[in-house]
């Protein structure tokens, strides 16, 4: 029986290392102020789990989603923005 090994030499160029590109940072990094307000959405709807929402707690959720909104809005203008040189 004939074992079966690769005949051909590695596809990728460059080993990864597991690490993160710089533009995959740069992407994360655009993209942080909507993660940070996806996170104090989760927050405020987290509190609400065990217990009935207060108006106080609606308030805060209604803010949260608010934000979520206009950063997803704010991060779209920007990507578009940067895909067409800043013509739109």
């Amino acid at each position: 029986m004939k074992t079966i090994a690769a005949l051909q030499a590695v596809v990728t160029a460059t080993p990864f290392d597991g690490e993160p590109s710089d533009a995959e940072l740069d992407a994360i990094d655009m993209e942080m102020p909507l993660i940070v307000a996806e996170v104090d959405l989760l927050d405020a709807e987290i509190m609400t789990l065990d217990r009935p929402a207060t108006e106080l707690d609606e308030r805060r959720i209604r803010r949260a989603r608010n934000r979520v909104l206009a950063e997803r809005r704010d991060l779209t203008n920007r990507v578009v923005a940067m895909l067409t040189g800043g013509v739109a």
